[in-house]
């Protein structure tokens, strides 16, 4: 099981088909951007939660959208375990769905759509993808809209 997911919020509901959808998109990404036997847990939470995360972790005290923790964090040349059967943890991504769901009216597209962009976007940093520079953001920017139009949530996906 690649992706290990919580749903710790109570703002709003999330539909089966939401969880299953999150849950492929991850997997996409997993397979076809990582090296290895690899998982990732996601964690949906609210504002409060991640505002929490984002003071204690960044020194801001406000909600945020996505958060990712690697747990390989400044590894140069990741080596996942050699055995196969036992995958590596590769950290955890926490969502705000409250985030997800007003920037989802903000951007003028479905629900579905930010919250597995912003899932994409947290797998991409736990891979060590990053967007200090141009050059790295673009390489980021094209691997989040592959892994979306795979599920026809590019950006213009509704």
């Amino acid at each position: 099981m690649p992706v290990l997911l919580n749903n710790i919020q109570e703002k709003r509901e999330l539909t089966e088909e939401q969880f299953k959808l999150l849950e492929a998109v991850l997997n996409f990404g997993l397979e076809r951007y990582q090296q290895g036997n690899a998982e990732v847990s996601l964690v949906l939470v609210d504002d409060d939660y991640i505002r929490e995360l984002n003071l204690e972790y960044r020194g801001l005290d406000r909600p945020t959208d996505v958060l990712s923790f690697a747990f390989h964090e400044g590894e140069d040349g990741l080596i996942l375990g050699e055995d196969e059967d036992i995958p590596d943890l590769l950290g955890d991504i926490y969502i705000s769905v409250e985030r997800a769901f007003e920037q989802s009216e903000q951007y003028g597209h479905s629900f579905e759509r930010e919250l597995c962009y912003l899932a994409t976007h947290g797998l991409l940093h736990l891979m060590g993808y990053d967007h200090q520079n141009p050059e790295e953001t673009a390489k980021m920017r094209e691997a989040e809209e592959h892994i979306m139009e795979e599920f026809a949530l590019g950006r213009t996906g509704l």
